[in-house]
């Protein structure tokens, strides 16, 4: 595998924002997920639940509802404004202000023709959804009080809202409230305190079905407005409901972190007739639970814990195979942290500044497994605070260490650093109009140029000097894709440019000709990193479904290894990790080396030696050391795996070839979080 000199960097001081509400479309498989800081996420659930795109925050959204219709995505915020996304260009494509003061809740009808929002001056507004934009149509009836939730019954002819201390069904085309639902408050000494109805969902059969401030989860005939069942399900609240589109099961999350499924049964063998019964409680989260989706064959839960939880229905996938695992999606899958190789400085994003930092030396040397003295530390060069409201989306650092750029969704900014006695750092102020917004950075290997993806998958490729920062030309493919560009990378020689993009296509660009070279063949899962060889030139991609993929840019085909890699087959093992691949390198002391890592391992990749058998059993490397002679040269294959660094944000190696890998606990995350609500718990 090699030996190599770690620096083990724990100084990256990432904490995830929490997540305030997720939204699911079943007809396209893909989860949109908004952050407290006004960040939204895309999974798609067809591709390994891999998120494929991050729309950036920005400061004072505070989005509190999402909504799909069809392809399109909305959302509404304490703000008080309806926002339609840009998915192409990941962006904000227009706001309207529903002059209701603050927005709480935003749902469309079954037909996709209308949105409906609850406001905090207690009306629900309608709004007519058009081709380009929304126009405002008219207020149902005004309430005394802020509407909290609200849900359309599928023929799109009512409207169920939830309020303080009672539920209100509207007719949605008077306008007029036909029939209102007082909710219990509590007992005891809550008894005086008001009930906030905090989530509503309303069925084909007009069962109204609700969770409150009390913790309760009732069910209501909507029809004659009358309470068929409660449910106590904690002493806390109930934050939010989920119904599956069959309309035969709900979940309701609580502020304990439990998620409480309920399912149309009937309760007993021989009877016939069915009811609202509670069936499973699921236990995932430290704290609050404030989204839910319920597809069809898992429950999706987020929260305070930041966490991304998919719990797959034991009833409705088959056992004991990859679907039936339980995931959690704890970190993002690109990389928040850049590194310059020769210069030994690594970047920090965050979504409001950027920290450069200067790794530290050591002294001597050891055996494997030894923790060698600090001769300097590391050192914190530079923190760099973005401007404007609009969080950062992307950032590069120059191999060199010469050069910082970052960009928002408003603009692109460039910074030239110099190192002498002093640290100076200089904001270059002339940057070409092509460069406005951007979604992925790049410097060439000579630090040269810069290149940036822009919309429509194209890359403009600017000239960095000391002089000037200079257009040069804008790299276009022939596909007609729309979709942005996730990923960048150029060769070390500064002859080639690969790109990624979310339609899963990868383009190569000759950048001595400034034009497409190649399009590789497209695979049916999205890469999620991309390197190319310092010395061969090929190609190596990484995709959502863990396949791996090595291609020759000058013969424009797959390489042998890649050949036979796809005829063998990866192992199970690999197959079954549950995050993507996010960074490749490559060791220039051996050229058959891969280095590529996810959250929880890395890996060298060793092309010289044999594929393992599909049911080989991945040992980590200091494991292996362990066991006798003839059974290790028994594992002798290509893949060698390093489980000693955990929860991994970045792994790559230096000119000096000494390996850098920044990790971020899952305990330290969880360690600056709010304090979760206190459950009394046995013996204490």
């Amino acid at each position: 595998m090699g030996e190599f000199k770690v620096h083990r960097v724990r100084f990256f001081d990432y904490i995830p924002s929490a997540i305030r509400t997720m939204a699911f479309n079943s007809q396209t498989e893909r989860l949109a997920v908004a952050r407290a800081d006004g960040a939204v996420e895309i999974f798609n659930f067809n591709d390994n639940f891999f998120q494929e795109k991050v729309i950036p925050g920005q400061d004072g959204r505070a989005i509190e509802a999402l909504c799909w219709v069809g392809h399109r995505l909305f959302s509404a915020g304490l703000n008080g404004e309806i926002t339609e996304y840009d998915l192409e260009n990941l962006r904000p494509q227009y706001t309207v202000d529903a002059y209701g003061g603050p927005i709480w809740t935003i749902s469309s009808n079954s037909q996709g023709t209308q949105l409906a929002v609850g406001c905090e001056d207690g009306t629900v507004k309608i709004f007519a959804i058009l081709e380009e934009r929304i126009q405002f149509q008219r207020n149902l009836n005004r309430h005394k009080g802020r509407i909290i939730s609200l849900c359309w019954h599928p023929s799109s002819a009512q409207i169920a809202a939830g309020m303080t201390d009672m539920i209100t069904i509207f007719d949605a085309e008077t306008g007029h409230a036909t029939r209102r639902l007082l909710v219990d408050r509590a007992t005891g000494a809550s008894k005086n305190k008001e009930v906030v109805v905090w989530s509503v969902g309303y069925l084909s059969d007009h069962t109204i079905i609700s969770g409150d401030s009390a913790g309760k989860v009732q069910i209501w005939n909507g029809l004659t407005g009358t309470l068929v069942r409660t449910y106590l399900v904690t002493k806390w609240d109930v934050l939010v409901l989920s119904v599956s589109k069959d309309e035969s099961s709900v979940i309701a999350g609580t502020s304990e972190g439990t998620v409480i499924q309920f399912q149309f049964i009937s309760s007993t063998v021989d009877q016939h007739d069915k009811e609202w019964v509670r069936t499973r409680t699921f236990r995932n989260h430290s704290h609050d639970v404030s989204a839910l989706a319920h597809t069809d064959t898992a429950v999706v839960s987020g929260g305070m814990d930041t966490q991304l939880v998919v719990r797959p229905l034991l009833d409705k996938v088959e056992k004991n195979t990859q679907e039936s695992a339980l995931r959690k999606i704890a970190f993002p899958h690109r990389s928040l942290v850049g590194c310059a190789k020769k210069a030994g400085l690594l970047l920090f994003q965050f979504p409001d500044r950027l920290e450069l930092w200067k790794l530290g030396e050591s002294e001597g040397h050891g055996k494997p497994g030894d923790r060698l003295p600090v001769k300097r530390k590391p050192e914190k060069l530079i923190e760099l605070k973005r401007k404007g409201e609009d969080h950062i989306c992307c950032s590069a650092l120059s191999a060199c260490g010469g050069w910082l750029a970052y960009s928002t969704v408003s603009n692109v900014r460039l910074y030239r650093i110099q190192y002498s006695n002093t640290i100076s750092i200089n904001k270059v102020s002339k940057l070409p109009k092509e460069l406005r917004s951007v979604h992925q950075l790049c410097f060439s290997s000579d630090s040269s140029k810069l290149f940036a993806s822009s919309c429509q998958s194209s890359v403009i490729v600017v000239a960095v000097s000391q002089q000037e920062c200079r257009y040069l030309h804008t790299l276009k493919h022939k596909t007609g894709s729309r979709q942005p560009v996730h990923l960048l990378c150029a060769s070390d020689d500064g002859k080639w440019l690969a790109t990624a993009n979310t339609d899963c296509e990868i383009h190569i660009y000759n950048l001595h000709k400034m034009k497409l070279h190649c399009m590789v063949p497209v695979y049916n899962s999205c890469p999620t990193t991309i390197a190319i060889h310092p010395v061969t030139n090929n190609l190596i991609s990484v995709h959502a479904d863990q396949q791996i993929f090595e291609f020759s840019l000058v013969q424009k085909e797959y390489t042998q290894w890649s050949r036979r890699l796809q005829t063998q087959g990866l192992l199970s093992l690999w197959l079954e990790r549950d995050t993507p691949i996010t960074h490749i390198t490559f060791n220039p002391k051996n050229l058959d080396h891969i280095i590529l890592h996810d959250t929880y391992m890395f890996c060298i990749i060793d092309q010289s030696l044999p594929f393992p058998e599909l049911n080989a059993v991945l040992w980590n490397q200091m494991t292996l050391k362990s066991l006798p002679v003839s059974q290790r040269i028994g594992q002798s294959h290509a893949f060698k795996i390093c489980k000693s660094f955990q929860h991994l944000m970045c792994v790559s190696l230096l000119e000096d070839l000494s390996l850098v890998v920044v990790e971020r606990p899952l305990l330290d995350i969880m360690s600056q979080l709010p304090a979760p609500v206190r459950q009394k718990k046995f013996a204490t």
